[in-house]
């Protein structure tokens, strides 16, 4: 255990400069720019204080999974959930746990925020004097061991080398959000879940889990890479396979609920139970993606010798979401869940944050953008499904243009093939209809345009 911390030490430049995320102030030191709205790309670490804009979506999304757990009981019926973020940082997440998951939920919701950097702690503890106080939230009875803490606002904030504090811990939900590769924490993060758990899994690296970075790929995830159309999606389920192959060993199967590719980073969150028989089936659920001639890709358990070169994994190659969870994470929920109501904006105001109707509006815009198409998508990437680039689709059909995604969409749905845009920077459909459907209809629609 690293050495104790008082939580009570004002961290150098506080207060910094004000930022809204969600509806939780976050301070920001002085060398740290003002966010710019809806980033895409990696931030570069700037030490203690250091908070990354471009998490913002996945910290939404974050909420939103962990209050549908609290709400619909498919993780632990209606008991407290325990829940470790191991490398907290600055404690944005935790803090917006705190102050954004529904008010009744709260008693629930038993939250450890662990990190390494003691001014790292200092800074998100200063932080909680700006979020409104959440008093006797839960009683401090936990007979699991853990490394001292000191209780703030109903978090627990222990100084810890993260992989230490999964070990001296028992929890339902474990959150992994390094700078870098998640890879030296995944079998730590497992053993510390209960019987059953959430694991949240964030990684950077992804030239590694691309194939830009054969070498890295190689030896993290012993993965062969093609860096194509599928390379995001091929990110997704390398990861997935990683952690499905880890638990395994482990005499645990995993169940994805939600994986995405977001910009700069890979985030997957699975359902992770200690079952020997579901182990077992992991392998049935691991495979490579093969490149072929006349249509996009195949999954296949191995390639062949001739199917190599063409071949990228091994890899997850089952559904990578949950329909049930998906479904009901739309644009209005989070909104509902994560905008800035007046309220947080005046006491942001009181303490000297600058917020305009632009900023609440490209606030707005952001959050319904961590969500954008899931919902739609959730029947679809909960189930085998082909996944096409939309702008490819002319070269596929030898057709000269397309109509709208929209139309296209609405065509094949009419058709009686569910199919909807798949959430990603560049544009994807995922669809139930074999490739040569998707063809016909294509070329159908351009000869009616």
């Amino acid at each position: 255990m690293g050495e104790s911390f008082s939580g009570q030490e004002t961290p150098d430049a506080w207060p910094g400069h004000l930022w809204l995320e969600g509806r939780t102030i976050v301070h920001l030191k002085d060398d740290q720019e003002r966010p710019t709205h809806m980033p895409r790309g990696p931030a570069a670490k700037s030490g203690t204080g250091f908070m990354n804009p471009a998490m913002a979506p996945a910290r939404t999304r974050s909420i939103l999974l962990l209050q549908d757990a609290l709400q619909h009981g498919w993780l632990n019926d209606n008991r407290p959930i325990r829940i470790l973020d191991a490398l907290c940082a600055t404690g944005i997440r935790v803090r917006r746990w705190r102050n954004e998951i529904h008010s009744e939920l709260q008693s629930r919701l038993h939250i450890t925020a662990n990190d390494l950097d003691v001014k790292a702690l200092d800074w998100a503890m200063k932080s909680i004097d700006s979020d409104t106080q959440i008093k006797d939230v839960f009683t401090l009875d936990d007979e699991q061991v853990q490394p001292d803490f000191i209780e703030k606002n109903g978090i627990r904030f222990q100084h810890c080398d993260a992989r230490l504090a999964m070990v001296q811990g028992s929890f339902q939900w474990v959150d992994i959000d390094p700078f870098g590769s998640p890879i030296s924490f995944i079998d730590g993060a497992l053993q510390a879940l209960g019987r059953v758990g959430v694991l949240e899994v964030t990684a950077t690296d992804t030239a590694a889990l691309t194939g830009s970075s054969a070498t890295s790929g190689k030896r993290r995830y012993g993965h062969k890479g093609i860096v194509d159309l599928y390379a995001h999606d091929d990110a997704v389920r390398v990861l997935l396979g990683t952690i499905a192959t880890r638990a395994a060993q482990l005499d645990r199967a995993i169940e994805p609920i939600l994986a995405l590719f977001d910009g700069h980073h890979v985030r997957v969150s699975v359902l992770v139970r200690k079952s020997k028989q579901g182990a077992d089936k992991t392998r049935k659920l691991m495979g490579w993606r093969v490149r072929t001639e006349g249509e996009p890709y195949k999954f296949v358990n191995h390639p062949s010798n001739e199917e190599l070169e063409q071949a990228s994994g091994p890899m997850w190659t089952g559904p990578i979401w949950n329909e049930e969870i998906c479904s009901r994470l739309t644009e209005e929920y989070a909104v509902a869940t994560c905008l800035a109501k007046s309220t947080d904006l005046e006491r942001g105001t009181a303490l000297g944050l600058e917020w305009s109707d632009v900023d609440q509006l490209y606030a707005e815009r952001e959050i319904r953008r961590s969500v954008r198409h899931i919902s739609n998508a959730a029947s679809l990437m909960s189930t085998d499904h082909l996944l096409l680039a939309f702008d490819q689709l002319p070269r596929m059909a030898n057709v000269g243009s397309l109509p709208t995604m929209e139309r296209l969409i609405e065509a094949l749905n009419e058709a009686g093939y569910k199919t909807a845009r798949a959430p990603d920077l560049r544009p994807f459909i995922a669809t139930h209809a074999p490739f040569e459907a998707v063809i016909e209809t294509v070329k159908s629609l351009q000869s009616t345009e």
